[in-house]
């Protein structure tokens, strides 16, 4: 019926039943051709520095107090299998931001480290070089949104690149506090004032890790109607240990009440056994707080049905260097080191009307597949030249079956804490480590052995060799640069 034939049926019906109808019938077509679009959903992505596995309650630490997080997993789904690409800061960061693995983008080592043509250390090999920055050339996570119309913040740590290479540079509409630095190293470092180019400074005293939280929320209700994404990227838990004095006396009073700190040895280092580190368990508290802060700011706007949350870390809990304050038991080993206790991530994702309150999925998952699962969540198109090296989970976060694939890492350096250079592919239950140092193989089942203890790479040298195989061919499809033999090394440090 066209809008003259309503004009003229009203006209003649205006008295009676049938005129009635006839109005009423107008009034909910105008409405349903005027009807708005469904409302694109927003995102929070919670990036922890440093956070273990076992570092918050609903993975099973008992001495850390993390409720809002705890809130989180109870009102969405906790990934048991979760990654990150590389057992340190930046490479994994960057597989984020271009859902690419590090040895593709090139940064597989925390910016900052040193390059193989300054490299004193007395070792069996030179580490290979890396790139320290996030090309420009990536479309970037922000950068595919922000094109589609969503409002885009970043607040928290960065390290990603020097100044012209930062969040402003690759995608985020505002950035607080993201520069070229892998700590809070200037100022006060986790208190106010911070000496940070990117953020402004608070009243003298102000915690950071709340500072974070405040701004992302103050972010979301001065956007609140959307779309959004908000990108809090904690410098917490990262070193330097530090808390307040409040969270320090609450954790010393319960520290006197936990299991009594035991080491264990992991190569030549110490590795924590037990989780009672006062001082760390106020810096968890603190960030957990802040979680809480956005996740109470959405509640109240009437934001959280219409929001996705991610909750993730960008390597494992620190347990072998710097203080050791955490230990990630059961599994072995911690930052740096390519074991579980290195890359396996506490991982949450809460999106209503998709994931199941309170669900568990023991499928992997790894960080680079963040970006094309968000993509697919909020409707808007892949991006397969991009975001190469991920795999969209969303039949996960629905219930439903899905095989990943195995999954890669590539870590040609000598960390702080103790690891060598060598690369690693899970397949199914299985994991194979294989060392450059000298081409030794580890090989796990983790479905029985997730502490890493019993390595089968003599008992099974078939499935040894076969995941060897699949290893060394991903590393050539993905260009990876490798260490070299000091005699090796000609001057520009490349072999």
């Amino acid at each position: 019926m066209t809008g003259l034939d309503r004009r003229s049926f009203l006209k003649c019906s205006a008295a009676g039943t049938l005129g009635f109808l006839a109005g009423a019938w107008v009034r909910f077509a105008g409405a349903k051709e005027q009807e708005a679009p469904p409302k694109k959903p927003n995102f929070v992505f919670f990036l922890v520095d440093d956070l273990g596995w076992r570092d918050v309650g609903c993975f099973g630490s008992t001495f850390y107090e993390t409720p809002n997080i705890n809130r989180l997993a109870r009102e969405g789904m906790r990934f048991t299998d979760a990654y990150a690409a590389c057992p340190v800061c930046s490479p994994t960061r960057a597989s984020i931001m271009a859902g690419k693995y590090p040895a593709r983008t090139g940064v597989t080592d925390y910016i900052g480290a040193s390059q193989p043509g300054n490299w004193k250390r007395n070792t069996k090999l030179v580490p290979a070089p890396y790139a320290d920055r996030l090309a420009l050339d990536e479309v970037t996570l922000a950068e595919a949104f922000k094109e589609t119309g969503y409002a885009t913040f970043f607040a928290g740590k960065w390290h990603l690149g020097p100044e012209g290479f930062w969040p402003e540079d690759q995608g985020f509409d505002v950035n607080k506090g993201g520069i070229d630095r892998g700590g809070p190293y200037g100022g006060k470092k986790y208190f106010s004032p911070y000496g940070n180019p990117r953020l402004e400074d608070g009243p003298p005293g102000e915690h950071l890790p709340l500072r974070l939280g405040r701004e992302t929320a103050d972010f979301i209700e001065a956007h609140k109607d959307g779309p959004l994404l908000a990108y809090l990227s904690f410098y917490s838990v990262h070193t330097p240990l530090m808390t307040t004095k409040e969270l320090g006396a609450k954790y010393e009073a319960k520290q006197k009440n936990a299991p009594a700190t035991e080491w264990g040895q992991e190569g030549e280092r110490k590795v924590r056994l037990v989780q009672n580190h006062a001082v760390y368990a106020g810096m968890v508290e603190a960030m957990d707080t802040a979680v809480g802060i956005v996740l109470d700011r959405l509640d109240r706007l009437g934001l959280a049905e219409n929001t996705i949350v991610f909750f993730m870390s960008d390597n494992g809990g620190l347990s072998t260097s710097e203080g050791s304050p955490t230990s990630n038991v059961p599994l072995r080993a911690g930052k740096g080191w390519l074991y579980e206790g290195g890359v396996r991530e506490p991982m949450i994702v809460r999106a209503p009307g998709v994931t199941r309150p309170g669900s568990a999925c023991t499928e992997p998952a790894i960080s680079t597949d963040f970006y094309p699962t968000m993509l697919e969540l909020a409707g808007l198109p892949l991006r397969p030249n991009q975001h190469v090296d991920g795999t969209s989970f969303v039949p996960l976060l629905k219930g439903e079956k899905m095989t990943r694939g195995p999954i890669y890492w590539h870590y040609p350096h000598y960390g702080n804490q103790g690891g060598a250079p060598g690369g690693a592919v899970r397949d199914g239950d299985f994991k194979l480590i294989e060392w450059y140092e000298d081409g030794r193989l580890e090989l796990f089942n983790l479905r029985d052995d997730i502490g890493e203890a019993n390595d089968l790479a003599t008992a099974m040298p078939e499935k040894a060799r076969e995941l060897q195989k699949m290893l060394a061919a991903w590393r050539r499809s993905v260009g990876a640069q490798m260490p070299a033999r000091k005699e090796q090394t000609g001057p520009s440090g490349k072999g």
